[in-house]
């Protein structure tokens, strides 16, 4: 992780509209320059694990580019993801809830920035802040609608459909049509063998939604996919909607729309 030095830094309380998460871009102006003035802008890499699970939660990440799985990990080790967090959320937010320790471990699958802030100062502004309160209430509310719903779509849907919508899910939070991401690293999402996901994006590449060469997979068909994917993708879509009013699930401001 990268700390960016002050000149690097927005200027958080007058270029509110350049900020990125969408929670920090719907507080009133004055929330706004009270959370930013505690806060530092980070530069994550991809792998770079930002709370360990049953560790101590230290630091709460408003992400403002890329995305990062929140993992279970089973008793053999092996992780199982359960939810993706990306401009629209925060990673560490369940300190409001009162939780002190880490459930799920958080990787960064991307790289991307973020703004960071400690949980004490994050703590004291919350309770100075009550747009913000509510809607980091409201966003944990729909990051466990989400939770719920993979463990469902896990249980009882096809690989082809869950992949369609894990891929859904990775656009919308990164924001580009070209995505960095190996077999084993998708096995290991959708918790199933490689094997298992190389015919499940050939059969989608052969439908003409994907492109799948030497660990890229680009999306060539947005309606496509979706049409591909099961009802938990819209499920889940339509919970974020809610939470910020929208009627389409935008993507981080900057993403390129794929027909």
């Amino acid at each position: 992780m990268r700390v960016l030095p002050p000149a690097e830094l927005y200027v958080p309380h007058r270029l509110q509209q350049n900020v990125r998460n969408r929670i920090l871009a719907a507080l009133p102006a004055s929330e706004f320059k009270l959370i930013m003035d505690k806060m530092q802008r980070v530069e994550h890499t991809l792998g770079e694990s930002l709370h360990r699970a049953g560790e101590p939660i230290e630091n709460v990440f408003f992400v403002e580019s890329g995305f990062i799985s929140a993992l279970t990990m089973l008793s053999d080790g092996a992780p199982l993801e359960i939810g993706l967090i990306g401009a629209e959320g925060v990673a560490g937010v369940s300190v409001i809830l009162g939780a002190t320790n880490s459930y799920s471990e958080t990787m960064c699958q991307t790289g991307g920035g973020a703004f960071r802030i400690g949980v004490i100062a994050f703590k004291e502004v919350v309770s100075h802040a009550p747009h913000l309160r509510d809607l980091l209430l409201r966003y944990t509310h729909v990051f466990h609608v989400q939770v719920a719903q993979t463990a469902a779509c896990n249980a009882h849907h096809e690989l082809g459909q869950r992949l369609a919508r894990w891929l859904l899910a990775a656009h919308d939070r990164s924001g580009v049509p070209e995505l960095s991401l190996t077999q084993d690293l998708i096995a290991v999402m959708l918790g199933v063998r490689r094997s298992t996901v190389s015919i499940a994006a050939s059969t989608l590449q052969k439908a003409g939604v994907i492109r799948y060469q030497h660990g890229r997979i680009t999306i060539l068909d947005r309606v496509g996919l979706e049409d591909a994917a099961c009802e938990c993708y819209e499920a889940v879509a339509s919970e974020y909607r809610a939470l910020f009013g929208e009627r389409p699930f935008e993507a981080p401001s900057g993403s390129v729309p794929v027909s």
